[in-house]
C-alpha cells in the first residue's frame, strides 16, 4: 500500500495509465468489429475476428486482475489456486468437446418412450 504522498501519486499515475490502456483496448475491439479495413480473415465475423477479440479481452482482464484487484502482490498460493481453476476449466471444456466424438448416439424417443412396451403388457384393474 502507498504510505507517502509520492507513492500515492505513483499509484494514481499507474491507475490512470491502466485506465487509458483499457479504454484504448475497448476502442480497438469496437474498431475490429465494425471497421471493414480492420477485418481479418474472411469478410464479416469469422474465427480470426473472434480470436483477436478474445485476445484483446484477455489482455484487458489480466490488467484489471493484476492492477485493480492487486493480484500482482499476492502470495504464491493464490497463483496455484488460480492455475488449478484454469486447468479445471480447460478439462471441463475438453470433456465437452470429447462428447462430440462419442460413438454412442441417442435417437430420442423415435421408437416411443423407453419401457412403454412393459407398461402395455402390465395387467390393469
Amino acid at each position: 500500500m502507498a504510505d507517502s504522498p509520492e507513492a500515492i501519486q505513483k499509484s494514481l499515475r499507474l491507475y490512470k495509465l491502466i485506465g487509458a490502456v483499457l479504454f484504448a483496448g475497448t476502442i480497438i475491439t469496437v474498431m475490429v468489429a465494425t471497421v471493414p479495413a480492420l477485418d481479418f480473415g474472411k469478410h464479416g465475423f469469422d474465427t480470426a475476428d473472434m480470436v483477436l477479440g478474445l485476445l484483446i479481452a484477455s489482455v484487458k482482464a489480466s490488467l484489471v486482475a493484476a492492477i485493480f484487484m492487486h493480484l500482482n502482490h499476492e502470495k504464491r498460493l493464490i497463483y496455484w489456486l488460480f492455475g488449478f481453476g484454469i486447468i479445471a476449466a480447460i478439462c471441463l471444456l475438453a470433456l465437452t468437446a470429447l462428447a462430440e466424438t462419442d460413438p454412442i448416439h441417442y435417437n430420442g424417443f423415435n421408437n416411443g418412450i423407453p419401457g412403454s412396451d412393459v407398461i402395455k403388457h402390465f395387467p390393469h384393474n
